[in-house]
């Protein structure tokens, strides 16, 4: 499938105008995303691009600051070439590197995890997938069965594995990051890493010990009434991709659902919040 590469200036620069814009088009569909001082580049399925869309985002109105848009399709054969370029391993907590097949330079770490991400969510270089990933390694996973939720390129599961889980599930929405996650779990021989195509509606019937979802908060919020439904009694619901203005809200459908909030931790205004079923 194409990808549109959107790229984003931002004048004059600021971090904090970066993440709103990122976190906007998220809910627009936008799927990976790239930063480099004053640009942000933003890749999206080609059919499901809007521009106008795009326009009429509520950061684009914020005083003092300007952005210009420019677009380019980005071929399905020519992504490889295009994230090479721009994917460094990446080191979380001095405990896990995150690194592409072709990454050989990197330290020993007790969690070498090999990711080649494609177009799918989850690298460890944006603030979620590594908030995730610091509160996984906090996380005693020995013998339980766990499940990765908007699993991108699964790379939340793979880590699960390497921690001794039984089993894991990981679920995406889109046939790429469900194709790359494949891969990934191969190159990684996550051999107790299952992945499904689909949404929240493969979760009847199942049961989980912990659950990862990092994903974003009008998701979270719809649809965590469906992981407190497979999830064990004391276990824990560990979810990212949303601000911290944004986490009373999660904890206000968390508490409605039974849940109990334990802990959060933030990173660049984003949050990774836990919580255990009474």
């Amino acid at each position: 499938m194409d990808y549109i590469e959107l790229k984003c200036n931002i004048q004059p620069s600021s971090d904090e105008i970066a993440e709103i814009l990122i976190a906007e088009l998220s809910e627009l569909e936008f799927e990976s995303f790239t930063q480099n001082e004053n640009v942000v580049d933003a890749y999206i399925q080609a059919p499901l691009f809007d521009m106008e869309k795009v326009n009429q985002i509520t950061v684009n109105s914020i005083p003092n600051y300007s952005i210009e848009y420019s677009s380019q399709i980005i071929e399905s054969q020519d992504w490889n070439a295009l994230w090479e370029s721009n994917f460094q391993a990446v080191i979380i907590s001095d405990q896990v590197v995150i690194r592409a097949s072709f990454h050989t330079d990197v330290p020993k770490v007790p969690y070498d995890i090999v990711i080649d991400p494609k177009m799918s969510f989850g690298t460890g270089h944006h603030s979620t997938t590594s908030l995730m990933v610091q509160s996984i390694l906090e996380t005693e996973l020995t013998d339980k069965t766990v499940l990765d939720m908007g699993c991108g390129t699964s790379v939340l599961a793979i880590l699960a594995s390497k921690r001794n889980a039984a089993k894991i599930d990981a679920i995406d929405i889109d046939e790429w990051p469900y194709n790359n996650s494949l891969e990934n779990i191969k190159n990684n021989h996550a051999n107790n890493v299952s992945v499904f195509l689909g949404d929240a509606s493969l979760l009847q019937g199942k049961n989980y010990d912990v659950i990862f979802a990092n994903i974003n908060r009008n998701i979270l919020l719809n649809d965590m009434k469906h992981y407190v439904a497979c999830l064990n009694q004391k276990g824990q619901l560990i979810m990212s991709g949303f601000y911290t203005e944004d986490l009373p809200f999660i904890q206000k459908e968390a508490e409605r659902n039974n849940l109990r909030y334990i802990s959060h931790k933030t990173d660049q205004n984003w949050v990774a919040v836990r919580f255990e079923k009474k």
